[in-house]
């Protein structure tokens, strides 16, 4: 097979990713409390892109993407809202669904529901318990630090960058029942109006850390060939993560770390606590979704960028020289811009030089040739990328 090389967000570096036929790779979910944006989009069609790739080089990805149905974000919205927290889940998650079938994304291995797992996350804290990493202060058990010598050592930051970023994503470092700043909630008391499951420390809820490492336990085994998500997950989402289940487990919880970077739109990052969102379901209205792809491609996956509304514009033009070139007599001999496709995809997934020579080759097919392989191959090629042009380009665009 391919070595197919990718950056490793612990090692710093790219370095070869080399798992068995089996791919066991999880990639963080959604928080059903709104639509899918822009943001989501431009990481789940990332890994979209490797698992084609991997599936190309013969491997069978086993992709397991979680759904946060019970957290910190969902039950405020659905408090706001005055709606059952499931039922707000239940309608985004069904949106999510239909936005990753419009993006012609890969099934999922599986996908898990936080609120079915809570068992296996009652028994994950017992046995970090059991091992001398927790304490419990009013009912709220706690992730000992520094009971863990390599906490830090994923994400690469400092302390006082870790705090930063604890107290921006979720975490409470200026809670004074924390022995250190940087110690997490495993489990803690659910408030009057929030769902609660029984536990030996008391009715309430899980922390959100300890969610992931129960459900990707529960769906791949204790270690994972690849584990993504979005940058901004990188901590203490995920250092969290690796901290509970390599403290519970005893093996290693991740072979090879990946994180998409961040979008940007009018100046600043899409959050959904600044409202400046794009929203997929919305753009697909007046867009094609093949469009969408060609867009994120035109970004490498590591990098942080800014969407314009223009660029949908100039990603259907785009669609509209690879669709009439996918369907040309002939043209060039073909190999050498598979070839230049391939390499960019193995050279830690350079959507954009991968796309780049996609482009050309559409070109030289509309400039002439006599190779009746090459629109095949384009076809091909686009099929590789998740943009099939078997079908004219949507009428709306």
């Amino acid at each position: 097979m391919a070595d197919v090389q990718l950056f490793d967000t612990a090692r710093g570096e790219v370095v070869p990713f080399e798992p068995g036929h089996e791919v066991k790779m999880y990639v963080c979910g959604i928080t059903p409390y709104d639509s899918t944006h822009l943001g989501h989009a431009n990481t789940y069609l990332t890994y979209d892109l490797l698992i084609r790739r991997l599936e190309d080089l013969g491997h069978e990805v086993k992709l397991v993407r979680n759904i946060t149905d019970v957290d910190d974000s969902i039950l405020p919205k659905a408090r706001e809202l005055g709606v059952d927290f499931l039922e707000l889940a239940a309608e985004e998650t069904a949106r999510f669904h239909g936005d990753m079938i419009a993006l012609n994304t890969r099934p999922v291995f599986a996908e898990p529901h936080a609120t079915k797992w809570v068992a296996e996350m009652v028994e994950l804290v017992e046995t970090l318990e059991v091992k001398g990493h927790t304490y419990v202060v009013d009912g709220t058990v706690f992730f000992d630090v520094s009971t863990f010598d390599s906490f830090g050592a994923m994400s690469g930051y400092d302390e006082s960058t870790m705090v930063e970023h604890a107290a921006e994503r979720g975490g409470r470092p200026d809670d004074p029942r924390q022995r250190n700043p940087l110690d997490f909630i495993l489990w803690q008391p659910s408030l009057d109006d929030e769902p609660s499951w029984p536990s030996p420390w008391g009715p309430g809820r899980p922390g959100w850390h300890i969610e992931c490492s129960a459900m990707s336990k529960g769906t791949l085994g204790p270690t994972l060939d690849l584990h993504g998500g979005g940058s901004d997950l990188i901590f203490p989402h995920h250092e969290c993560s690796r901290a509970q289940s390599e403290a519970a487990n005893g093996v290693t919880f991740v072979n090879h770390w990946m994180h998409a970077g961040m979008v940007a739109y009018k100046g600043t990052k899409m959050s959904k606590s600044l409202g400046n969102l794009v929203f997929v379901s919305e753009l697909v209205k007046t867009a094609d979704p093949r469009a969408i792809r060609l867009a994120l491609m035109r970004h490498h996956y590591r990098s942080d960028w800014e969407w314009f509304d223009s660029d949908i514009d100039t990603a259907s033009a785009m669609l509209d020289r690879l669709h009439r070139a996918a369907h040309a007599a002939a043209g060039p001999d073909p190999d050498r811009y598979a070839d230049r496709v391939c390499a960019a995809l193995d050279n830690d997934l350079d959507a954009p030089a991968a796309l780049h020579a996609l482009m050309e080759l559409a070109d030289a097919i509309l400039e002439g040739g006599d190779n009746p392989t090459a629109p095949t191959l384009l076809r091909e090629l686009g099929a590789l990328v998740g943009v099939e042009l078997d079908a004219a380009p949507s009428p709306l665009i």
